[in-house]
């Protein structure tokens, strides 16, 4: 028992002298828990979430049932974009204001009884109804992007950052140190592998369960492809900026976790960002894995091509190139 005291004693108090990830335990799960009550706080679930054009409009008493979430779109918003997002169903309604239109979607699912709301409103006679047609989209389809990103960014932030801190603290960079090989060349082969690995994985998941499921794609397969590539790049070199310098593994764990934990939940994996507080939105504009996921999305349920995605090409290329630029600068064999 005394041997089994110390050894406990002993492992207890080299997580507290960690002040790293004594730290990390404390700190993580009260930034999780203040994250999820910022990002959905409200009354609750809205049955209708409609775009805002304009000024509101206390004529219209509709906009004053609290049933319903509100989202309201400044002058520097083109309508044709807002329409779109009707089309998609990620609206139920759009209304303008100003010109005194509301638009509905004809095949969305609440379609009939917004009719009736918006047409039976005090006001709402001086507003002309308008339909845009869309058929509806299966959660799947619209999911199926953020779990492919959400695998390309686990496969890359683990496979190439947390192997390498291990590398270092086992000592394995250290012999590499004394051969030919260049930092350069290591970081080269280890994104690479990671690369072919991450990309063949991606391509069988798609393809596999495409093969079932019949996923929507409205766009190109040689886009998507290039998008992931792109993604996958970016991916890979964070892993190689975040692996530069640490050398402790429960460190390592706990700040890929910082990473991993708030792109997995605001990048619009799971849930649209439409409607959360912008400030979150802001945010997520940072993550490479939000424009990943926007892009794909763009493509498969959209339609569009590169040039309707170049925004989130240019930030995916040039975040991958300031990470590798930090990699190569920062690394150290020991």
């Amino acid at each position: 028992m005394k041997a089994f005291s110390a050894l406990v004693k002993a492992r207890t108090m080299e997580f507290v002298r960690d002040k790293g990830s004594f730290y990390w335990n404390l700190l993580f799960p009260v930034a999780l828990v203040v994250g999820f009550a910022f990002a959905f706080s409200g009354p609750g679930d809205a049955l209708f979430k409609v775009g805002i054009l304009g000024p509101g409009d206390p004529a219209l008493g509709f906009l004053k049932t609290p049933q319903t979430q509100f989202i309201t779109y400044d002058a520097s918003v083109v309508p044709a974009q807002v329409l779109s997002k009707l089309r998609l169903h990620k609206l139920d309604a759009v209304i303008d204001t100003t010109a005194k239109v509301f638009w509905i979607n004809d095949q969305g699912k609440n379609a009939k009884i917004l009719e009736i709301l918006l047409t039976k409103q005090e006001g709402a006679a001086k507003y002309v109804r308008q339909w845009v047609s869309g058929p509806p989209i299966r959660y799947v389809d619209w999911l199926v992007p953020g779990v492919i990103a959400m695998n390309v960014m686990f496969g890359c932030l683990w496979g190439v950052g947390y192997i390498i801190v291990r590398y270092r603290k086992n000592g394995v960079l250290k012999r590499l140190k004394a051969t030919p090989v260049s930092p350069l060349q290591f970081l080269a082969a280890q994104g690479l592998s990671r690369f072919l690995i991450v990309l063949a994985t991606s391509i069988v998941v798609y393809v596999g369960t495409d093969f079932f499921l019949h996923f929507r794609m409205q766009g190109s397969y040689f886009d998507l492809l290039f998008l992931t590539c792109l993604g996958i790049l970016s991916m890979v070199a964070l892993g190689l900026a975040f692996a530069s310098r640490l050398r402790n593994e429960e460190l390592a764990n706990g700040l890929l976790n910082l990473i991993l934990f708030p792109m997995m939940l605001f990048s619009g994996v799971f849930f649209s960002l439409e409607g959360t507080p912008q400030p979150l939105q802001m945010t997520a504009q940072i993550f490479p894995m939000t424009h990943l996921i926007q892009a794909a999305r763009a493509i498969m349920l959209e339609g569009a091509g590169l040039a309707q995605v170049i925004p989130e090409v240019l930030f995916l290329t040039l975040f991958s190139a300031l990470c590798l630029g930090l990699a190569a600068w920062l690394f150290k064999w020991e």
